[in-house]
């Protein structure tokens, strides 16, 4: 089934509506969806509070004319699931395809951390988030979040898999914190979910797209 990734930048006077409705996004016609707030980094204190994101799974497509008409800018990227691991609020919402892609892949982490290993955590980031900013292929990357802590995750876009794959398997400090992860139990529930990017429209710069002309 489609997946959107639909991501706003709102005025800074209308912050407060943004996040009155990413706490009540209120009724929407879709199998999943899950509204997010973002960041620029990765890290605890990094939150972008003039930008907004939201997840959906549907047949067919969704517009979020609540969320475009306080928008300065906006930008939607349509996918297709290639992979896909772990739960999201008790749901697995992306159904895998046989397709293989040739072109961009998005790759989407999520995790709810345990309370008693979040510091551990973030003391645990700070090596991998240098290394992203240089990895090559890398297009874009923001932090998204369902609350302020212990809810955390990522959004990066890659020129193709080959890129993401070098990156989160031969990248040493990103390989360190992989392996860290089933023997310090971070998560109390995680996902990580690799999609084709099938279409992108919109103004690429509320992505924080790294290349231009790409």
């Amino acid at each position: 089934m489609p997946v959107t990734l639909h991501v706003w930048r709102v005025p800074r006077h209308r912050v407060g509506l943004a996040m009155f409705r990413l706490a009540f996004p209120g009724p929407h016609r879709t199998r999943f969806a899950k509204f997010l707030g973002t960041a620029d980094g990765f890290g605890p204190t990094d939150a972008d509070w003039t930008r907004y994101a939201a997840i959906t799974v549907s047949e067919r497509p969704v517009v979020l004319h609540h969320w475009d008409k306080i928008a300065a800018a906006k930008a939607r990227i349509d996918l297709t699931p290639l992979s896909s691991r772990g739960s999201w609020s008790g749901q697995e919402p992306f159904a895998v395809t046989n397709r293989k892609s040739e072109g961009m892949v998005l790759a989407l982490t999520r995790a709810r951390l345990r309370p008693t290993r979040a510091v551990s955590f973030w003391r645990a980031i700070p090596a991998v988030v240098p290394e992203v900013d240089r990895a090559p292929g890398l297009l874009a990357h923001f932090g998204i979040g369902e609350a302020p802590l212990g809810f955390q995750g990522t959004v990066s876009v890659w020129r193709n898999a080959a890129d993401l794959a070098r990156f989160a398997y031969r990248q040493p400090e990103h390989r360190a914190v992989i392996a860290r992860t089933p023997t310090d139990g971070w998560y109390a529930e995680e996902l990580f979910a690799r999609f084709a990017v099938d279409d992108i429209s919109g103004d690429r710069d509320v992505l924080s797209w790294t290349v231009r002309g790409a």
